[in-house]
């Protein structure tokens, strides 16, 4: 089972590649974020006919907007955080019934926070305290649980092309790898670094200064996945493939293999 999350920065722009990634990667589940579109306009047609007959979709009008996408049944949809009041569409809690058995996806768009002393900032770390209590209560009734998504926050230095340079600012801070190091100690291990991986391994690039290009990165997407998750999983990549594409999103699609 493989199971790919993106930040698609624009599903409407974005569609092509989409459609494009999934014919030559046919995953499983296909988590996506930044939809930016209400959910009539979700191309549900199109994204059925690349074989995804299951979608849970949580839009919202030019911000934000997280879907989950499935080859097999979705049921017990969620939106947000439960107990914690928001107007974004952020986060979409699904259960996937999967031949291997049903496991619960959390699919979440973090809050990018701008910068630390500002009320985005104060924002991000409300709703990273509300996350942790939303994915302690899916653990306690979901022993397969997978949070995932575009998390804003580069958990180490190697997550960073430049940790000394950018330390304590936005994706970096001590509070944000602290609420990163939260959601771990209950129970959830970052799949990506289960495996030796490459220096410089980054998921996101910024569109100025030849950010791609120069591989001035981060790793900040991340696939989360709980404790009896973690022997089944045998692999975890990032694809830079589609960052390459003409009119990219900034992110790379990340995909864990479960066995």
């Amino acid at each position: 089972m493989k199971i790919t999350t993106w930040n698609v920065n624009s599903l409407t722009a974005r569609l092509q590649h989409v459609l494009d990634w999934t014919q030559a990667n046919p995953v499983d589940v296909l988590c996506l974020q930044e939809l930016k579109l209400t959910d009539d306009k979700f191309p549900l047609d199109a994204l059925r006919d690349a074989g995804y007959q299951h979608c849970a979709v949580f839009g919202q009008k030019t911000y934000n907007g997280v879907a989950v996408l499935s080859r097999f049944p979705v049921r017990d949809v969620v939106k947000n955080i439960n107990g914690f009041a928001d107007e974004h569409a952020r986060l979409l809690s699904v259960t996937i019934d999967a031949p291997q058995g049903a496991v619960r996806v959390v699919n979440g768009y973090f809050v990018n926070g701008q910068a630390p002393g500002t009320d985005k900032f104060a924002y991000k770390m409300k709703w990273l305290t509300g996350l942790r209590e939303h994915v302690r209560a899916e653990l306690a009734v979901n022993d397969k649980t997978v949070l995932l998504g575009d998390f804003n926050i580069a958990p180490e230095d190697r997550d960073s092309f430049d940790p000394e340079g950018l330390r304590e600012t936005i994706h970096h801070t001590s509070e944000e790898r602290e609420h990163f190091r939260g959601l771990t100690a209950l129970g959830l291990a970052d799949s990506f670094r289960l495996f030796e991986q490459p220096e410089k391994s980054f998921s996101w690039w910024d569109y100025r200064m030849l950010g791609y290009q120069k591989n001035r990165g981060l790793r900040i997407d991340h696939i989360l996945v709980s404790e009896l998750l973690k022997a089944q999983v045998k692999a975890c990549s990032i694809d830079r493939v589609p960052r390459k594409w003409d009119k990219p999103s900034d992110h790379a699609p990340v995909t864990v293999e479960l066995h």
